[in-house]
């Protein structure tokens, strides 16, 4: 889904802008992600947003211990125990709202996306290695 962007009321560069990204509601506390795509460094990457006590996050789909696609079901990345992010390949597990890595063998903390829930829609925020793809 293409959508315009939404020049940030800060100023920023045209680099770094506000993507609209998904109707609030669509985003439940502790449930499925929100899938998108971004363009990462050069190549095309899926990303998600998830809800975790209230604050919304967004982070590359990509496991620090080996580059590659975390959730073990689509859109599905809380443990059974809905605290946690794991990663359905080698079980290593993140923290929903930081992204750092608190066991399993990650090797460092998820990428993260900086995101805005303004209760309406969440928005996420291109940035000089992190841009929307257009088709």
């Amino acid at each position: 889904m293409s959508m315009p962007s939404i020049p940030s009321p800060h100023g920023d560069s045209l680099q770094e802008q506000w993507h609209p990204l998904c109707r609030s509601a669509d985003l439940r506390d502790g449930g499925e992600a929100v899938p998108f795509d971004v363009r990462w460094r050069g190549h095309v990457c899926r990303a998600f947003a998830i809800r975790f006590r209230g604050q919304v996050r967004a982070y590359l789909n990509r496991c620090s211990h080996v580059a590659m696609e975390m959730d073990w079901q689509p859109n599905r990345f809380f443990d059974v125990t809905g605290q946690l992010l794991v990663c359905g390949a080698h079980g290593a597990l993140f923290d929903p709202l930081s992204g750092r890595c608190v066991g399993g063998p990650g090797r460092g903390p998820l990428v993260a996306i900086e995101v805005r829930d303004d209760g309406v829609m969440v928005h996420w925020r291109s940035q000089y290695d992190l841009q929307p793809v257009v088709f």
